[in-house]
């Protein structure tokens, strides 16, 4: 009797050993499961702080956005306006700034009229747009609405491009202050019918064909914005009056 006592202590022991013995393996197993997940965490983590960090990192190369031409501008024409083409509309040509006071003014004053004569398919409006006023805003807003004005344009054409540009100078930041963000002109591009540019607005994917705008514009004798050419010749008087007059006597020769 004895001796099965012993035998099915010893048993016991052998059995509570073998437990014992399982139950470390089953917590080393866990202890590796769990630092190869916090590993790959870890790695996943830092690949998406890159990532992160590659998107907002501003582009160097020169990318020219669709639609364009070799003079840095576009077309906005009576059928981008969902009007009827003329048979010889007069060429507008217009250089601003979306930072600048004076362009705002311009479009308040204008904006409406000329849009009417495109879409009547009187004119068309070539947008040569340019950023040089990055000091007067806190965030160098000026080339930041130009370059997501860009992206729109790039992807949702020049139809889409009018609806961004009338959107910025309806919230025009005062100078010197600080502008909406990137986060804010995606938004604004949005609302404009364009979506999926956030890569292209953070890494700012236009900014080298912008310098090269200005330096053409520069090139070709620039003297400030809003510069409204009317059938190659300035126009002095940036009034529907003096505008009108000015398509006249193109259309006259």
């Amino acid at each position: 009797m004895a001796n099965e006592r012993q035998e099915r202590a010893a048993r016991a022991e052998q059995m509570r050993k073998e437990r014992e013995k399982a139950d470390r393996k089953q917590r080393n197993l866990i202890s590796v499961a769990i630092v190869v997940v916090v590993v790959a965490l870890i790695a996943v983590g830092g690949y998406a702080v890159k990532s992160a960090s590659d998107d907002r990192k501003d582009n160097t190369e020169l990318v020219t956005p669709k639609n364009t031409n070799d003079d840095f501008g576009f077309v906005y024409d009576a059928k981008a306006a969902g009007g009827t083409a003329g048979t010889d509309p007069v060429k507008v040509i217009l250089t601003e700034d979306f930072q600048c006071p004076a362009c705002l003014q311009f479009e308040q004053q204008n904006g409406a009229f000329l849009a009417d004569l495109v879409k009547k398919g009187e004119i068309t409006i070539e947008y040569r747009p340019i950023s040089f006023l990055d000091s007067a805003s806190g965030n160098e807003y000026s080339s930041n609405a130009l370059n997501a004005a860009l992206c729109v344009l790039d992807k949702g054409g020049v139809t889409k491009y009018k609806a961004m540009h009338d959107l910025l100078y309806a919230n025009q930041p005062p100078e010197n202050s600080v502008g909406p963000d990137e986060k804010a002109l995606i938004a604004t591009a949005g609302t404009a019918g364009v979506t999926g540019i956030d890569s292209c607005v953070n890494t700012k994917r236009f900014g080298p064909w912008i310098e090269d705008a200005y330096d053409k514009l520069a090139d070709d004798g620039f003297k400030g914005t809003p510069w409204i050419r009317i059938d190659g010749k300035d126009v002095k008087v940036a009034t529907p009056a003096g505008l009108q007059k000015a398509i006249t006597d193109a259309k006259k020769g």
